[in-house]
Formats: C-alpha cells, structure tokens, sequence
C-alpha cells in the first residue's frame, strides 16, 4: 500500500495550493527537542506494515534503528526479515539473502519499470528524505495522511480518485493508506489514524535528520561556549581599564 505517493511525484510536490495546513507539535522540532523514542519505534512498525510494500528507506541502513533504542540482536532479527537481491555470485548470477545491519531498507521493486506497472503507470517515492521535498513537509504529509473526507456534495470526482481536503485540487490518486486499527502497536497504544499518521511522520523526519539531536547538542554547547567566554572577556576588559580615566 502506498502511504504518500500512487501518482506522479512531480503532481504532488510541485503544484501550488492556497490550502491551509494545520500545525501539528512535534517534540524534535524545539530548540532543545529531541525525538520521541517510543513513537520512532511505533512509527518503524508503521512503515513496516504499512509504507514498505510500495516505498523503500534506500540512505537509511538497518544498523543505524539503534538510534531508536534497539541492541544488536533486535536490528539483526528486524533486518533478516527483509530480503535483499545481491551478487553476482562466483558463477555471475544474482541471488537474494536476508538483510543484515550494514544494508539499507530495499526498494519492493526490482526496477523503476516494474514499480510503475504495480502503481497505475507512477513509480512510488523513497522515503528517506520524504519530509524534506516539500516547505512545512513535515505538517502537510501529516494533514496529507489524516485528509481523507468524502466529497462535498457538488464535487465532481472520477471513481478512480479520492478526496482529500489538503491535497491540491483536492483530488488524489492515492486512496486512503490509514485506517483505525490497522496496525497493532506493541506497546498498546491505540492505533488511531492521527496516531499512526503522527508516529510515521516522525520516524520519516528522523530517518531524513537521524543527526538532528547531536546537531541540537552541539550548538547549545557552543552557545553555552560563546557566552562564558563573552563574559570572560568582558570582566577581563573591566580589570584591564578600570585605572584609565
């Protein structure tokens, strides 16, 4: 099923729209925010039942979920259970095997032609970078997800496009992805539509900035830096000409 995009990408991340999306709050986005670690892993489970039959994590490698809070066996177990083409072998042949940790999240498509065949003629997106194609992306793909209304009576729309009040034209292509209860978390929180379109934007926005919290520590350690040493200075100016008239 795929979760953003069953038409042509360049439709939906270049066409302007004067429709308003709602602000959602999102932990990281703070200046000393840092993820939700439950909701990563709530959102991993998201993309994994979810996004990955159609769209593939080609920068993101298995080893690198440790972020979220998985040991090594736990990203071991979760890599195997995708199957990775690799090769050639000794004898020239191209074989499949079971991911490890050091491999990326693969593409469901062997190639762009086949990806395109399974998706009405458009070729599903990587997500790896998702959350940065498009100005407030992180907000829009969450409205995006969360859209899906019937029609206002008069709307003229074909029975092979769905209605969504923050898609531009408001006519989509893509059906709806999300619905109450399709995923089982393991945690057991409940797995409503906000809920699951909330927890996969987010593990898509650290998936796309897995840097983000190191990023945010180092800079308030340089502010912390630069003000101490500005003091510093300052009382030391004070000192040096304190006996100058």
């Amino acid at each position: 099923m795929c979760i953003f995009l069953c038409m042509k990408a360049p439709i939906l991340w270049a066409e302007k729209s004067d429709i308003k999306i709602p602000e959602q709050e999102w932990s990281f986005q703070k200046a000393t925010g840092t993820f939700d670690r439950r909701s990563l892993q709530r959102g991993l489970q998201v993309y994994k039942q979810v996004c990955a039959a159609c769209h593939g994590l080609k920068f993101v490698a298995f080893r690198t979920l440790s972020d979220l809070g998985y040991n090594e066996d736990e990203i071991k177990a979760f890599a195997s259970s995708f199957i990775i083409a690799d090769g050639p072998d000794q004898d020239g042949k191209m074989f499949e095997r079971p991911g490890l940790p050091r491999d990326a999240f693969p593409n469901p498509y062997p190639n762009v032609n086949a990806a395109k065949a399974s998706n009405g003629g458009a070729e599903p997106p990587d997500l790896s970078l998702i959350t940065k194609a498009k100005v407030n992306g992180l907000n829009y793909m969450y409205a995006l997800l969360t859209g899906y209304t019937k029609a206002p009576k008069g709307f003229e729309i074909s029975s092979n496009l769905y209605y969504n009040q923050y898609f531009p034209g408001h006519k989509i292509a893509m059906p709806q992805p999300l619905s109450k209860g399709l995923v089982t978390y393991t945690d057991g929180t409940d797995a409503t539509i906000e809920q699951m379109a909330h927890d996969v934007v987010t593990f898509l926005a650290w998936a796309a900035e897995p840097e983000l919290e190191q990023r945010k520590t180092i800079g308030v350690k340089f502010l912390i830096y630069t003000f101490i040493m500005s003091l510093l200075f300052y009382l030391s100016m004070r000192r040096i000409w304190k006996n100058v008239n």
